[in-house]
């Protein structure tokens, strides 16, 4: 009989990466301190308003690499693409690589709106995506275990691999 345990702890490693999609390239730098975030209107208050009541009522939503339904549980893309389609039925790409890419302004973190998407990885490379909801605080889906959670920008983790941001709503 073959042993397992190698094959098993790839596997287990591959369920426990958060996001885990191909690479791009982004170069926007790092995400600011938390004392130090301005309140900007966004462009479009009642779409960007839709977008944050649908995200944050998502909270709790378990976890599930792939999934992109709140039934069956979210990874962090899928959240993203759900949110935009079930209120604005705005179609977004599916991957965190994808919608680093998505056409629209790159948004310096001092002008960070609410709505806009927020990316992070390590040495310029997107693994992860969530929705901005204002004050420095972002939703996402960040790992296997876990849900659907509230979390600031300003977090050690979150601003040491903060990549860029994209504003999807005009």
């Amino acid at each position: 009989m073959h042993d397992l345990r190698p094959l098993l702890t790839l596997a287990a490693a591959l369920l426990l990466a958060a996001c885990g999609h191909a690479p791009v390239k982004n170069n926007a730098g790092h995400a600011r301190p938390a004392e130090s975030w301005p309140t900007v209107a966004p462009s479009n208050p009642a779409a960007a308003n839709a977008v944050l009541m649908r995200a944050l009522g998502l909270v709790g939503t378990p976890y599930l690499y792939g999934g992109n339904t709140p039934e069956s549980g979210f990874d962090c893309s899928g959240l993203v693409a759900y949110v935009y389609r079930d209120v604005l039925d705005l179609r977004l790409p599916r991957s965190s690589r994808e919608l680093a890419q998505v056409q629209g302004p790159r948004i310096d973190p001092g002008r960070l709106a609410a709505g806009d998407l927020v990316f992070f990885g390590s040495r310029g490379n997107v693994s992860h995506v969530g929705i901005y909801v204002g004050e420095g605080r972002f939703v996402h889906a960040p790992s296997s275990g876990g849900t659907v959670r509230l979390d600031s920008l300003g977090g050690p983790y979150w601003q040491d691999h903060y990549t860029g941001a994209r504003r999807v709503l005009n």
